[in-house]
């Protein structure tokens, strides 16, 4: 164990701190990727207590076995791990929490969101399963194979918002699901996109499957998922003349959504990873790591917030009968 594991650990050596390993071995900071859970709900117009309830339920289960591959995967990735600069604090490899007792939460949450999952509906727990199945397909070999890595991610989103759906009882229209996968893919090549220009700038060894990557070939694959998302979510907006929304009062809200594809990619621009490349590779190029975008980035987080007022306003409004 070098110094700075030995640092590290001499920092978090009381009781309380051990207690917080627990937490960060967990990754809260990437449950915010479980969020789309909720989008069911808000795509259907569908807001109250019983949508809410389903939806923190269908929350908390993605983050319990979420988590679980986390704590899997840096029981796997533990040797490796304790040679890299930053990875090295990662409780597990500074040897905070034994990897029995990692293994021993592993499990636990794993199967226990799977079985609440399954009590609660076989179409809830049916998505679960499915989603720990894609985890060990994707972390066992497709991680490692180039445009299915891609398609892995997206598929892990739109899972997640059909657990949203399954939980709260909302049935998926297909708008709602091709527009999930577009964004979802296209949030998927971003990170990819991000993550190759940040090799490039801190010149280090690209992990295998971004070998197979270019620039210019995430730029084609980019124009095509960016263009598809902004159609279908200006399709879906367009009110029930199409199909979509309940209303076509939900237009309203398509700048929110421009705006933050825009700003998404501005994130993964060279120039602005260049910009942000004196920090180190954990902060570099921030749309590598969606999760921090979203609790960092201002106008992102200004963004969202944006079009979660809009669209309650105008649910509200159509409620009360003043728009139709």
């Amino acid at each position: 164990m070098d110094s700075r594991q030995t640092s590290f650990r001499k920092k978090l050596s009381n009781g309380s701190s051990r207690n917080f390993a627990y937490l960060t071995a967990l990754r809260p900071r990437q449950w915010t990727k479980n969020l789309v859970v909720f989008a069911a709900p808000l795509f259907a117009f569908s807001i109250n207590l019983q949508s809410l309830l389903g939806g923190w339920l269908a929350f908390m289960l993605f983050c319990a076995t979420s988590s679980s591959f986390y704590l899997f995967n840096d029981i796997v990735d533990v040797e490796s791990d304790r040679q890299h600069p930053i990875k090295c604090k990662r409780p597990i490899a500074a040897g905070l929490i034994s990897i029995p007792i990692a293994l021993g939460m592993a499990v636990i949450l794993l199967v226990g969101a799977i079985t609440i999952a399954w009590l609660q509906s076989p179409a809830l727990g049916g998505t679960i399963l499915a989603y720990a199945t894609l985890q060990v397909a994707y972390n066992l070999r497709l991680k490692r194979v180039a445009i299915l890595d891609i398609g892995v991610i997206a598929g892990g989103f739109v899972l997640r918002a059909n657990g949203g759906a399954a939980a709260t009882n909302i049935a998926l229209s297909s708008w709602f699901v091709i527009c999930t996968a577009m964004l979802a893919l296209f949030l998927a090549i971003e990170k990819r996109k991000a993550e190759l220009r940040l090799t490039q700038i801190k010149g280090i060894k690209p992990r295998a499957v971004l070998q197979r990557y270019s620039l210019p070939l995430l730029h084609r694959m980019e124009n095509i998922v960016t263009t598809g998302t902004v159609v279908t979510y200006t399709l879906w907006s367009s009110g029930p003349v199409v199909r979509g929304a309940s209303t076509s009062w939900m237009l309203m809200t398509l700048p929110f959504v421009l705006y933050g594809i825009f700003r998404y990619q501005l994130l993964s621009d060279s120039q602005e990873i260049a910009r942000h490349s004196h920090n180190n590779i954990e902060h570099g190029g921030r749309s590598e790591r969606p999760e921090e975008v979203l609790l960092k980035d201002i106008p992102i987080l200004m963004t969202v917030c944006g079009w979660i007022f809009t669209c309650s306003v105008i649910l509200y409004l159509k409620q009360q009968g003043l728009i139709e």
